[in-house]
């Protein structure tokens, strides 16, 4: 077993090493690498190397030119804009909120889905009490918030089923969504109002209130939501709460290059 097999304790791992490897090689060497010249760099027979750079040309991972040699693929550059998105859409919300003169009045939260959680990116605490912590890094699954609501609900049908056909979450409080039908008449719910409602969903007695954050095609790409106590949440506090949830939303997205209209 070789040095990377005996620190991973497996043997799928030391390949996955090595391509990672050989990405960094590609994107460090001013001429493109051969074959042969990558085998050489990172230690290993030409047959392996052939079977992993195959693999990895498959994969989109790395392209090869007419004379071997290979240079970095269409992937990566994918995970890179995916990476810069969050990045732009986090500094973003952080300067649009830090903007607001009121912004402290109740706490706002930034995510992005992942699969059939969302991902805490970004969080503006009140000094309000909500008896919740939101955290930087947190997930919960997507369906139970406000956020997660705001941005499935653009989702086909198709897609949805196949994201939830694994199983429904378990509910985190008595108010948690049961079933995707349900999740459909929330649905027609937020696009009749514009913002999505988690009605304690994920705690008992808070009310989060959500909006999608879109990019140039219109495709959600992440969530702000407005979280607040149940005796807050009169009517008229929600449907105003609401509103400049929406209005936040549209700005952010228009920053990051949506549609003004």
């Amino acid at each position: 077993m070789d040095d990377d097999a005996h620190r991973s304790g497996g043997e799928s791992v030391p390949a996955l090493r090595r391509a990672v490897r050989i990405l960094d090689l590609v994107c460090t060497t001013e001429t493109e690498p051969s074959a042969a010249d990558l085998a050489r760099a990172i230690g290993i027979p030409k047959s392996t190397a052939h079977g992993l750079l195959s693999a990895m040309v498959d994969l989109g991972l790395l392209a090869r030119s007419n004379e071997g040699a290979f240079r970095l693929g269409p992937h990566p550059m994918r995970w890179a804009n995916g990476f810069l998105a969050r990045q732009d859409i986090v500094a973003e919300f952080q300067r649009h909120f830090m903007e607001k003169a009121d912004r402290a009045e109740h706490t706002v939260t930034l995510t992005v889905l992942d699969g059939r959680e969302v991902v805490y990116l970004g969080c503006h605490n009140s000094d309000k009490p909500l008896g919740f912590t939101f955290r930087i890094g947190m997930r919960l699954p997507a369906v139970f918030t406000a956020t997660g609501k705001a941005q499935l609900e653009a989702w086909p049908d198709p897609q949805l089923e196949r994201l939830l056909e694994q199983g429904w979450p378990k509910p985190m409080t008595r108010a948690s969504v049961r079933s995707l039908t349900e999740l459909r008449t929330e649905f027609a719910e937020i696009r009749e109002r514009g913002y999505s409602i988690d009605n304690g969903q994920i705690r008992e007695g808070m009310i989060c209130l959500g909006a999608a954050i879109r990019d140039h095609s219109g495709k959600p790409i992440g969530g702000v939501a407005i979280s607040l106590m149940e005796s807050e949440a009169l009517p008229d506090v929600l449907g105003r709460l609401g509103t400049e949830l929406r209005q936040s939303a549209d700005a952010i997205s228009r920053r990051l290059g949506a549609d003004p209209g």
